[in-house]
C-alpha cells in the first residue's frame, strides 16, 4: 500500500502542477477570445444531412415506431459478451483512478449476457408512443407523451439528453411532466427527441452536423408536430442544442430550463479567473466551493475529460472498438456515468454504480448497441468543439428567453447567476440542490419534473408580465 500511497501522490503532484498551467493557458484564451472579432453566425435552416440522392424525395411522414430486440441481435450480443478476451486485472489497492475496475467487469458482462431480462425491457422500452420522421434527410426518433385533459392548456416541452445517456434517462420523469395537478392551469406534453447520430436517430452522412445544427433539425422537428411556440429543457449537450435553439429561435422558445447552466462568454470566463482570488465577488461562501479552488478544479477537469479530446479528435478510431465490443462499451460509458454521477465514487472500487438499478444502465446502453449508434454519437465533440463552431460566437450571443437552472450538488460544473446572466439576461431563478449529479432526470426524477413544473409556470407568469415589453 505504501508504493500506491506514492503513485497516488505523484498523481496529485503531476495534476495539481497541469491544474496551474491550464490556469494560464485557459486565461489567454479567454483573453483572446475576448479581442478577436468573429463574423456572425450563418445557418441553413434547410440543411441537407442525409444521402444526396433522396434529397426531395424524402418520406416527411410521423411513423410509429418500436423497440426491437430481435433474437438474432440477442444471441450476437451474448456470444460477445461471453467470449471477450481476458482483461487485465486492476492495480492492488485501486478503485476507478485508472477508468473501469477491470475487476468488476464480470459480473457486469454475465448480467448483461444472462440476467438482464431482455423480453420484460423491450416492453418496458416501448411504454410510451414512439415515432420517426423525417428532418432534412435525417429520420429522427422521438418519444411523444401528450397529456389528455379538459380545462387546461397543454403546452409543448422538448427535452434533450446528451452523451453517453439516451432517451432512456427520460422513462421516470415523463410520468411526472405529464402528470395533471389541479393547482396547475397548463399540462406538459413531453417530445423527447434521440439527438441526430444517437439512438435511433440517422447520423449525416457528410461532416459538419454539430450541437448547432442539430438545434436546426429538432426545432423543424417542433415546427412537423405543430409546435411554433415551444419551452426547451436541456443537461449535457442537450444544454447546449437547447440553448441553441433558444439563442438562435428566440420568438419560438417560450422558456429555457436546463440542469447544466452554463455561460461561456467573455465576461464569464474573466470573472472566473479574476474571482479565484476573492470568490465571494460572485459566488455564495456555500456554494464556493463548488467553483474554487480554481487550479483544484481545473485539475480535476485535466483527469477526468480525457474522453472529451479523444472524441472531439479521432471518433471513428474510438468507435470501431465500442462497436465490436459490447465489454468496452459498457466500461466506457459506466466509467463516465461513475465520474459524472459523483467525482468521489472514483475511490470506491464498483465505482458507485449502484447508485443506480443495473437495468436503468443497461437500457441506456442498448440505446447505443442495438442501432449501432456509439460512433455516430462521437462526432458531436469533434463537430463542435471547433474553429467553426467557435467563429459562430454563438455561445457568447445572448439568450433573450426566460431562463431558469437548477444545479446538483455534484454536478461537472457550477456557475452563479452573476455569471450566467452575462449569457442569459432574463434568468428567472437558479435551484440549488445539496445532491445529485449529472444524470439528474434519471437519478432524482421527481425533483428533476418539479423543478421543471415550476420554470414553465415561471415562464408564462413572465410573459403575461412582459406582454408588451418583451424584448425579442
Amino acid at each position: 500500500m505504501k508504493r500506491n500511497t506514492k503513485v497516488n501522490k505523484s498523481r496529485c503532484m503531476v495534476l495539481k502542477v497541469g491544474g496551474t498551467v491550464i490556469t494560464v493557458v485557459t486565461a489567454l484564451l479567454a483573453y483572446l477570445v475576448v479581442t478577436k472579432e468573429y463574423p456572425p453566425v450563418q445557418l441553413d435552416l434547410d440543411a441537407w444531412w442525409g444521402p444526396s440522392n433522396l434529397r426531395g424525395h424524402n418520406d416527411t411522414s410521423i411513423r410509429p415506431f418500436k423497440l426491437e430486440f430481435s433474437d438474432e441481435m440477442i444471441q450476437d450480443l451474448r456470444y460477445r459478451l461471453l467470449h471477450h478476451r481476458k482483461v487485465s486485472p486492476s492495480l492492488d489497492g485501486v478503485a476507478f483512478e485508472y477508468g473501469f475496475n477491470s475487476n468488476e467487469l464480470q459480473s457486469w458482462v454475465k448480467y448483461w449476457a444472462d440476467e438482464y431480462p431482455y423480453e420484460e425491457r423491450e416492453k418496458f422500452l416501448n411504454r410510451y408512443p414512439q415515432y420517426k420522421t423525417n428532418i432534412q434527410g435525417l429520420d429522427v426518433h422521438f418519444i411523444r407523451v401528450t397529456p389528455q385533459v379538459q380545462n387546461k392548456e397543454v403546452v409543448p416541452l422538448l427535452i434533450l439528453h446528451g452523451w453517453p445517456g439516451s432517451v432512456r434517462e427520460f422513462y421516470e420523469t415523463i410520468p411526472h411532466l405529464t402528470s395533471v395537478h389541479k393547482q396547475r392551469d397548463f399540462a406538459v406534453e413531453v417530445i423527447a427527441p434521440s439527438l441526430p447520430g444517437f439512438g435511433f436517430s440517422d447520423a449525416a452522412v457528410r461532416p459538419g452536423l454539430g450541437a448547432v445544427e442539430m438545434a436546426v433539425v429538432l426545432r423543424n422537428l417542433m415546427h412537423r408536430l405543430g409546435h411554433n411556440r415551444y419551452y426547451v429543457q436541456g443537461g449535457d449537450w442537450g444544454a447546449y442544442v437547447g440553448q441553441s435553439i433558444a439563442t438562435i429561435f428566440p420568438k419560438e422558445v417560450l422558456g429555457f430550463h436546463t440542469n447544466l447552466g452554463l455561460a461561456i462568454t467573455p465576461k464569464a470566463l474573466s470573472l472566473t479567473f479574476i474571482s479565484a482570488i476573492y470568490p465571494s465577488a460572485i459566488v455564495e461562501s456555500m456554494l464556493a466551493d463548488r467553483m474554487y479552488p480554481l487550479k483544484d478544479y481545473l485539475a480535476w477537469l485535466l483527469s477526468e475529460t480525457g474522453y472529451l479530446h479523444l472524441q472531439a479528435t479521432k471518433p471513428d478510431t474510438l468507435g470501431i472498438a465500442m462497436t465490436d465490443s459490447p465489454s468496452g462499451l459498457l466500461a466506457y460509458i459506466l466509467q463516465i456515468f461513475s465520474t459524472g454521477t459523483n467525482s468521489k465514487y472514483i475511490s470506491r472500487h464498483d465505482g458507485g454504480l449502484n447508485h443506480y438499478p443495473r437495468t436503468h444502465l443497461i437500457d441506456n446502453l442498448m440505446f447505443y448497441w442495438i442501432p449501432n449508434s456509439i460512433t455516430t454519437s462521437f462526432r458531436i465533440y469533434a463537430e463542435t468543439l471547433n474553429k467553426r463552431n467557435i467563429a459562430s460566437r454563438l455561445a457568447e450571443t445572448p439568450t433573450p428567453v426566460p431562463t431558469w437552472t437548477i444545479h446538483a450538488k455534484n454536478e461537472i460544473m457550477y456557475q452563479p447567476p452573476t455569471l450566467l446572466k452575462t449569457k442569459f439576461p432574463n434568468l428567472l431563478n437558479s435551484t440549488v440542490l445539496l445532491n445529485g449529479g449529472h444524470f439528474l432526470a434519471l437519478e432524482m426524477p421527481e425533483i428533476f419534473a418539479e423543478d421543471v413544473l415550476k420554470a414553465v409556470a415561471s415562464f408564462r407568469q413572465w410573459h403575461l408580465n412582459n406582454k408588451k415589453q418583451t424584448p425579442y
